[in-house]
């Protein structure tokens, strides 16, 4: 008689804490997709960094939301990157020779290493460094983002 009542008492408070507790609901979960094309080398790696706003953008290595390296196996590669939230992102990608996961640049500050900007805007002496506003996307649930490594300024 005594095991009835305890499992009385279990199955009681089973049914209590299951019918007190909530739904959660969970965030929808986002990919963004970088393809990364036109890489020349076979060393080294891509670093990718993704931006929610003009701060920092393209150069700090303190201000992007997520960022990460992938190895040079080929012409192209593919990153991916999940759980940003819905609004408007911009990538700056580093053919990385060197291992220091930033791009280098000669006195002048004209880059040494390849580079890439999201919607791949022109970059030259005249344009100067890409804006945030002119490289940005909208973020929905998919999104893929194709991205052309440059190896000097264009004309």
């Amino acid at each position: 008689m005594l095991k009835i009542a305890h499992f009385s008492r279990f199955l009681l408070t089973t049914l209590l804490s299951i019918s007190c507790t909530g739904i959660a609901h969970a965030e929808p979960t986002t990919k963004l997709t970088i393809l990364v094309g036109g890489i020349r080398h076979q060393k080294g790696e891509i670093c990718l960094r993704v931006y929610s706003s003009e701060k920092g953008f393209p150069m700090s290595d303190t201000s992007e939301v997520q960022s990460g390296c992938t190895k040079i196996t080929g012409s192209s590669v593919r990153k991916d990157f999940y759980g940003l939230k819905s609004g408007n992102y911009a990538v700056a990608v580093v053919d990385d020779q060197n291992g220091n996961k930033k791009l280098d640049t000669d006195f002048f500050g004209i880059p040494t290493e390849g580079f890439g900007i999201s919607n791949n805007p022109t970059v030259s002496i005249t344009t100067g460094t890409p804006k945030f506003s002119k490289s940005s996307f909208s973020m929905t649930k998919s999104t893929t983002v194709n991205i052309f490594m440059k190896y000097s300024l264009d004309p």
